[in-house]
């Protein structure tokens, strides 16, 4: 009889469990206990050390804090917005009594009222108007060709492959609802068409995610993770299942690696003999196996996993919450540090003294519940004690709220994983798949660092066909957010034509530095070597050797546009 109820028990549990998953709350974030209930679960807490209050010194003693005002938001006050914002201003006529115009009134001031307003569509084409020419009248006519596009045979300004990408990857809005958006304007263009603009702008922006995975590795503290997705036709009907691997660093960077399967080597493959320092994982035993045979690799096993094991036994047993509200107890301790700002020795002070003695009841109190004898081997809150005690070891001496490589929630450093990856369930090839990767991670990087995707794109599509190959670290969000931020490149749609391609070229002489991608020869006499980041297509009449898979043709269009003046000039 005592089995049937145990087993009964434990059926009932399961079936809680999957009520919840299919109708309850998928946020594991921590609710409001009564302070009753809370003051008698956390009884045995009241002599643990908190970090002393510091007071606001920018609020005035004895009055109590204004509520800070949540940005770009409509309240009772009026419409908020930036100056990036376009504003179109409408005069309103007054109403003036019959006979009297205008002329006749004084105005004495003016009042504005705002109105959010929307346009059917934001696409615009643009006309390039290219005069043909005679420099006499025995001359032949002359052509002045059209600016070059972003890539070979392309009818696409850089401005919209830009939102296109920012469309797709940061607001999640699928290349068919966009090319369903373009119908809708009027525009007759084809879906293959957008998908081959996604793909070749993944390519040119390829060197770039190998610079930031790069600098990613360099990283003192590094979290990774793993998530399935869909990638490869399997059969009729079904498709292959492959993964992304994220990395996020130190320097709130992230990069996504794709591998068609969840085996070891993908670790060995990207962290290999590059990597020293704590890496931070879930409790896949990949990562332990890559950490043994590695010296300088500590594997460490985040709080936020062990957390789950606990919030995922609500309602099974009342320590639950007590186990829930210790943790929280802890992740204060780590948000106030982070909130003031200590670094260093401050910071190892502050855990040591306020956190070091939490961390420690909590594992207390996990080897009481283990040994509670009212809980049979398969109860949940025993397994998730179990889980935790397991990684007791390897979850000491790194930060509590580690799941950034799995996290996209707002504010902060959380990644696309969660919105990529498991909620963005996509059925991908391989090749796109690895396009997705190289996308997310800059774009998603570009929320980390506080950039603006849009301009981001905008202006590295332009840029990258003339930086040095040594230098590509420089386009990435993090390098280009001090670099060339205050002054981006814009596109024509913006009103600014861009001499500046025209300008260094003829400042430069193409006799820089080496630069990635491509060797070029100015003449027959003159067989100095340059690499670009990316390849562009040169103009007829002129010498060059350039890949057959050249991608970016901006530098050769802008040269073609100047040919006569580049032609005179020495090489």
């Amino acid at each position: 009889m005592a089995a049937l109820m145990a087993e009964n028990a434990s059926l009932q549990r399961q079936l809680d469990w999957f009520n919840r998953q299919l109708f309850g709350r998928k946020s594991e974030r921590l609710l409001e206990i009564d302070p009753a209930v809370q003051q008698s679960l956390l009884s045995s807490m009241e002599d643990l050390p908190a970090p002393p209050p510091e007071p606001d010194e920018e609020a005035p003693p004895g009055k109590k804090p204004r509520r800070k005002a949540r940005q770009n938001t409509v309240n009772d006050t009026g419409l908020r917005f930036d100056e990036a914002v376009p504003v179109k201003v409408i005069e309103v006529a007054p109403d003036l009594p019959d006979g009297v115009s205008l002329d006749d009134v004084e105005v004495i001031t003016t009042r504005s009222t705002f109105r959010l307003a929307q346009r059917r569509a934001s696409y615009q084409i643009l006309e390039y108007r290219c005069p043909v020419i005679k420099v006499s009248a025995d001359a032949v006519p002359q052509t002045t060709p059209a600016p070059a596009t972003l890539f070979d045979g392309s009818l696409a300004d850089v401005s919209f492959i830009a939102g296109m990408l920012v469309d797709k990857f940061c607001y999640h809005l699928p290349l068919y609802r966009q090319h369903q958006r373009l119908l809708q304007a009027g525009i007759q263009l084809s879906r293959t068409t957008l998908t081959q603009q996604v793909a070749r702008a993944a390519a040119l922006l390829s060197p770039i995610h190998l610079a930031q995975l790069e600098h990613v590795l360099q990283s003192q503290v590094l979290a990774m993770d793993e998530t399935p997705i869909k990638a490869g036709r399997k059969g009729k009907g079904k498709m292959k299942e492959a993964w992304f691997w994220p990395l996020y660093g130190d320097h709130d960077e992230i990069s996504f690696t794709f591998s068609p399967s969840r085996a070891k080597a993908h670790i060995d493959q990207v962290l290999g003999k590059h990597f020293e320092g704590v890496l931070l994982t879930d409790g896949n035993a990949s990562y332990a196996c890559y950490a043994e045979k590695r010296p300088g690799v500590t594997h460490a096993e985040c709080w936020a996993h062990a957390r789950r094991h606990f919030e995922k036994t609500l309602g099974s047993d009342e320590a639950v919450e007590e186990a829930l509200l210790r943790i929280a107890g802890i992740y204060e301790i780590e948000t106030w540090i982070r909130e003031k700002g200590r670094e260093g020795p401050d910071k190892l002070k502050a855990r040591t003294e306020y956190s070091e003695p939490r961390v420690s009841a909590f594992w207390q109190w996990c080897d009481q519940q283990h040994h509670r004898d009212d809980l049979e081997p398969r109860h949940q809150l025993r397994q998730a004690v179990e889980y935790a005690l397991k990684r007791q070891r390897s979850m000491g001496g790194v930060p509590v709220r580690s799941r950034r490589a799995d996290r996209h929630q707002p504010p902060g450093a959380g990644a696309a994983l969660h919105s990529h990856g498991k909620k963005l369930a996509v059925l991908l090839e391989r090749g796109r798949a690895e396009h997705v990767g190289i996308l997310q991670s800059l774009l998603t990087t570009c929320r980390l660092q506080g950039v603006d995707p849009y301009t981001y794109l905008v202006d590295v599509l332009q840029r990258i066909a003339l930086h040095p190959a040594s230098r590509a670290e420089d386009l990435t969000p993090r390098c280009w957010k001090a670099l060339f931020a205050d002054s981006p490149l814009r596109s024509d749609i913006e009103g600014q034509v861009q001499t500046f391609w025209n300008d260094r070229l003829l400042s430069r002489r193409w006799s820089a530095r080496p630069r990635i991608g491509t060797s070029c020869r100015h003449s027959a006499t003159s067989r100095e070597s340059t690499g670009c980041i990316s390849s562009s297509r040169p103009p007829a009449g002129r010498v060059y050797a350039f890949p057959e898979s050249s991608i970016c043709p901006l530098t050769a269009g802008l040269m073609a546009a100047d040919a006569r003046t580049l032609h005179s000039r020495p090489s």
